[in-house]
């Protein structure tokens, strides 16, 4: 009987959903007008996107008097730390945009607050309006290439368990851990061990550092042995790679 593989990386649908839930600015694309940046953006569980434009911008009105406008929103993951190159990811969302009932918008902006609560729900209907993008398909781009995503894989993925701590690991494994970062850099080629090395992302398959290189940047993922299934064996992971598990844990500030 054959050994079970083991997973070395977040599928292309969690990973969308994981730099989605990281993107802190996202611009809308629609047909004959110019790019409008959104207030606030949503990735639902069900696989829909809920943005907030301004009420008098023209995506609202495109999207209040047009049955169905196809559109893509473009979000960026920016890394949590001060890299020459800042962005870590981009993520394009197509589908079609829709405006949100006007009586139906307090009640989403609510819905949306149990899982969301970003201060921008405040301004819906004071200025602000929702409108609703039925997602078709997603692409992901990033140093590694491209990748598409379907909606029903998108619908049934996940983020990574540890997406909402990643940030305070990353700049705390940085500016408090440089000889545990020094240790994972002995798994770099011989060709980038010169470069300054950054944790660039962490989920619950592996660690990804960033080497900048005079010859440009590059990203090197190291794989954990096994997927880590919560803090304490995410902590462990990254000693037992590091080559020090004894050292005391990381910690999330």
């Amino acid at each position: 009987m054959s050994s079970p593989t083991t997973i070395l990386a977040p599928t292309t649908a969690e990973r969308v959903r994981s730099a989605c839930a990281h993107a802190e600015t996202a611009v809308l694309a629609l047909p004959g007008i110019d790019p409008v940046p959104t207030t606030l953006h949503h990735l639902r569980r069900c696989g829909d996107a809920v943005i907030a434009v301004p009420g008098s911008s023209l995506a609202a009105a495109l999207a209040a008097t047009a049955n169905e406008t196809s559109a893509v929103l473009e979000l960026t993951d920016h890394a949590p730390l001060p890299l020459r190159e800042p962005v870590r990811a981009l993520v394009w969302l197509r589908g079609w945009v829709r405006q949100v009932p006007e009586q139906a918008q307090r009640a989403l902006a609510i819905e949306i607050a149990k899982d969301y609560p970003h201060p921008g729900l405040l301004d819906v209907g004071h200025g602000v309006t929702l409108l609703r993008i039925v997602v078709n398909s997603a692409v992901l781009a990033d140093t590694a290439g491209a990748e598409s995503v379907d909606h029903a894989d998108l619908r049934a993925a996940t983020a990574d368990p540890f997406c909402d701590m990643e940030s305070a690991w990353l700049q705390h494994m940085s500016e408090d851990h440089a000889d545990v970062v020094a240790q994972l850099a002995r798994h770099l080629p011989t060709r980038l061990r010169g470069g300054l090395v950054h944790p660039l992302a962490i989920d619950r398959y592996g660690l990804t550092l960033r080497v900048e290189s005079n010859d440009g940047d590059h990203d090197v993922r190291l794989p954990f042995p096994t997927p880590a299934d919560d803090i304490q064996s995410l902590s462990r992971a990254v000693r037992v790679l590091a080559g020090c598990p004894f050292l005391n844990g990381l910690r999330r500030i």
